[in-house]
C-alpha cells in the first residue's frame, strides 16, 4: 500500500513487556477495537502487521502484533508511524475535514480575495493553525469559526474572514 493512500493514526512509543507488546500512542480520535491490522512505517515502506492482542485506553493502546514476539523486536518497532488506509476513516460532517486532506486547497478570504494555499495544519497547544503560504511567507490561520467561513471539498477552497491588519502581523 502506498503512503498517499493512507493516513497516520500514531506511532509505536516503546516496548511493554518481554513477550513483545508495544505500548501505541494514538493521534487520531478513533476506536481501534474495530481494527484488525495496521501498516508499520519502516525504512519509508509501510508494511501490514496483524493485531493479536489489544487493551485500548483512549489516546494510548498496549498492542501485541503478529511475528512480533520479543523485546528485541518490539524495540525494532519503537519509533514507527501506524498507518490505515484513507478508505476505513470515519466520514465527516458537512464543513469538516482531516488535516491531511486540505494540504494545498486554495485559502480566500472574503475581503482581500485569494491570500494563498495550505502548506500544513499545525497544533499549537489545543488550538489546529493553518499554515498558508502568502506569497512566500508563512500565515497562520486559526482553525475557529470567525476566522473559516467555509469549507468546500470539491472546488478545494477555504473560505476565510480575516480581520483587518492580520496580515501585518
Amino acid at each position: 500500500m502506498e503512503k498517499g493512500e493512507c493516513y497516520k493514526i500514531g506511532y509505536v512509543a516503546k516496548a511493554h513487556g518481554l513477550k513483545g507488546e508495544v505500548t501505541v500512542i494514538v493521534t487520531e480520535p478513533m476506536d481501534l477495537d474495530s481494527v484488525d491490522s495496521v501498516f508499520i512505517e519502516q525504512k519509508n515502506t509501510l508494511v501490514p502487521y496483524f493485531i493479536k492482542e489489544l487493551s485500548d485506553r483512549g489516546d494510548k493502546a498496549f498492542v501485541r502484533f503478529d511475528e512480533i514476539n520479543s523485546i528485541e523486536q518490539a524495540n525494532g518497532i519503537k519509533g514507527c508511524s501506524l498507518y490505515l488506509p484513507k478508505e476505513t476513516r470515519p466520514k465527516l460532517k458537512r464543513g469538516e475535514f482531516y488535516d491531511d486532506e486540505v494540504i494545498g486547497f486554495t485559502v480566500i478570504d472574503e475581503a482581500l480575495g485569494e491570500l494563498g494555499s495550505i502548506t500544513e495544519i499545525s497544533n499549537s497547544g489545543p488550538n489546529r493553525l493553518l499554515s498558508v503560504d502568502v506569497k512566500g511567507k508563512e500565515v497562520l490561520v486559526p482553525l475557529n469559526s470567525p476566522f473559516i467561513v467555509s469549507t468546500n471539498k470539491t472546488k478545494k477552497v477555504i473560505k476565510v474572514a480575516l480581520p483587518d491588519g492580520f496580515l501585518d502581523i
